[in-house]
């Protein structure tokens, strides 16, 4: 499987649910990388998407902890059987794993390609994203050049599991 993130300095990603940068570059990359793929996320992801509504063009899996949690054009998932049962269905390059935090770290383990978008600045953030460089195993194999968007310096980059 693959995830897909966008990390401060201190691999922030959020604050109050909300991403705290917009790079439209950056949306356009994650865009590209998932459209036609199945995207994993938790429901507060889903409903921080523009109207709460699923990506068009990809199969949306919702995981949610809320029994009768469901929505029109997403496929709603409540255990850990429920989740790997529907994902064996997938081959595995196929998966994106997209938020939230939690999500993110139970998935983790299950990932062995990772496309994180590196922002140059550190902000004020509630939520985090593993330091994988400093994570046994992960290994930076691609890191593009810097990008400057409304005075802030990003690059994307891709990490990969090599144990």
């Amino acid at each position: 499987m693959n995830l897909i993130v966008a990390v401060d300095k201190n691999w922030g990603i959020g604050k109050d649910n909300k991403m705290m940068w917009n790079i439209p570059e950056d949306m356009k990359f994650f865009r590209e990388k998932t459209i036609g793929h199945v995207v994993v996320m938790g429901r507060k992801t889903m409903e921080s998407f523009p109207g709460g509504q699923p990506l068009k063009d990809r199969v949306n899996v919702v995981l949610s902890r809320q029994k009768g949690y469901r929505l029109s054009g997403a496929l709603a998932m409540h255990t850990d059987e429920e989740i790997k049962a529907l994902l064996e269905k997938f081959d595995p390059a196929e998966v994106f794993v997209v938020g939230g935090a939690q999500v993110y770290q139970q998935f983790l383990p299950y990932c062995s390609t990772a496309y994180v978008t590196k922002v140059d600045q550190a902000f004020d953030a509630d939520t985090y994203f593993p330091n994988l460089d400093e994570l046994p195993g992960w290994e930076l194999i691609e890191e593009g050049e810097e990008r400057t968007c409304s005075g802030l310096k990003y690059r994307f980059t891709k990490y990969e599991l090599v144990e």
